[in-house]
């Protein structure tokens, strides 16, 4: 598989298109399973509130995934991503009720050597950042 975007039809400032991808407890359950993390602070309510949180959240490591997820989307091959790094700056709050969104959106930040862009993404939930310094290193067609 290689990469369905060209790196000849990129500049910096290349807007990619935003997503949104719904979460819900459901997604959380399930993240839990694939991933062995079964904090009660991602799936039970009076447990997070009793820590402090405002209701469930969303793992971490789910939510730089789902970066992933909308990054190899856009090139269309997963194996070209060279590098992907965040930080996490907010939680998602997961209400049980109606879940939450997570809306994605990209730049390229800069184009390097041998067919590799930077693509700086913005990862919103409920109007706050919730991914910051947030990069993949992409290798184009």
């Amino acid at each position: 598989m290689t990469a369905k975007v060209n790196y000849a039809d990129v500049e910096v400032g290349t807007e990619l298109p935003a997503q949104t991808y719904a979460i819900d407890r459901a997604n959380l359950v399930m993240y839990a399973g694939a991933s062995g993390d079964f904090n009660p602070i991602h799936w039970r309510e009076s447990f997070a509130k009793a820590v402090g949180l405002p209701d469930v959240i969303a793992h971490g490591m789910f939510t730089m995934a789902q970066g992933g997820r909308y990054v190899t989307d856009w090139v269309g091959d997963p194996g070209a991503v060279v590098d992907y790094g965040v930080r996490f700056s907010s939680p998602v709050v997961v209400p049980d009720e109606g879940g939450a969104t997570l809306e994605i959106s990209g730049k390229v930040e800069e184009k390097l050597d041998d067919g590799k862009v930077v693509v700086a993404l913005t990862a919103r939930s409920n109007d706050q950042k919730v991914l910051t310094r947030a990069k993949a290193v992409v290798r184009l067609a």
